[in-house]
C-alpha cells in the first residue's frame, strides 16, 4: 500500500496553509488556513472494506509548564506524548483520495461539528478538544482535522505522521466521542495494510529555515 500527497513531501516541512497556526513576528503566532492536505493511496488489499486516516504528532510536551511562556523554552529532553490532529474512520473501500481542503478549510472556534464526515465516513475528536478545555472562547469538541500548532518556544521540530489503514471491516466498533487512542484499540486485529507520510513543523523562530 502506497500513500502520496500533492500537499506534503515526506520528511519535509508542512506548508503553512495546512496548519492551525503560522509564525507571526509580533505575536509569535497567528491563525492559519487550516486546510487538510491532499492524500491519495493505492495498492490496498482486495479484501479491504474500509479505510481509517489518522494524523498524530508524537512530539508534544508531556508537561505544559514551559509551553508558550515568555523567557522560557520547552527543553528537547522533555518526554513527549502523542497528540492526534485527525481521526477519520469508516471511509468506504471505493475511496482512495482526499482533496486538499475537502474536510477542513478554516479554523473553527469551539470545533467543527461531527461525527458525520464526507463520503459516509465518521470523524472522531482531535486533541485540541483537550488543549482548549479551559479556554472560554475556544472550548468545545474538535471533530475532524485541525493542523499543526506546536509551542512557539519548543526546542525541537515536531513531526506529523499521516497514516492510512486498510481494514477488513466496514464499520469500526467505536461510538460517542471517540479519539485516536480508541480507534487504535478498535483496529487491532483488523488492519490489512497501512502506509504513512511524515511532515515536520515548527513555530520557533530559531528553528525556522
Amino acid at each position: 500500500m502506497i500513500l502520496t500527497s500533492s500537499s506534503l513531501t515526506d520528511g519535509q516541512a508542512i506548508p503553512g496553509d495546512y496548519s492551525f497556526c503560522t509564525p507571526d513576528p509580533a505575536h509569535h503566532v497567528c491563525l492559519g488556513k487550516n486546510l487538510n492536505p491532499q492524500l491519495s493511496w493505492r495498492d490496498s488489499p482486495t479484501a479491504t472494506k474500509s479505510f481509517v486516516v489518522l494524523c498524530h504528532d508524537p512530539d508534544v510536551p508531556s508537561q505544559g509548564d514551559d509551553v508558550n511562556q515568555e523567557g522560557r523554552s520547552v527543553p528537547a529532553s522533555l518526554p513527549r506524548v502523542d497528540f492526534f490532529h485527525w481521526v477519520l474512520i469508516d471511509l468506504p473501500a471505493t475511496v482512495n483520495r482526499i482533496d486538499a481542503g475537502e474536510f477542513s478549510d478554516t479554523v473553527t472556534p469551539r470545533g467543527k461539528s461531527g461525527p458525520a464526515a464526507p463520503h459516509g465516513g465518521r470523524h472522531g475528536i482531535n486533541n485540541y478538544t483537550d488543549w482548549f478545555a479551559d479556554d472560554h472562547d475556544m472550548q468545545g469538541d474538535y471533530y475532524g482535522y485541525d493542523g499543526p500548532c506546536p509551542p512557539w518556544n519548543d526546542e525541537i521540530v515536531h513531526r506529523y505522521i499521516f497514516t492510512v489503514y486498510a481494514l477488513d471491516i466496514e464499520t469500526l466498533p467505536v461510538e460517542g466521542k471517540f479519539g485516536g487512542p480508541e480507534v487504535r484499540r478498535a483496529m487491532q486485529g483488523h488492519i490489512l495494510a497501512q502506509a504513512s507520510l511524515t511532515g515536520t513543523y515548527t513555530l520557533n523562530p530559531a528553528l525556522l529555515p
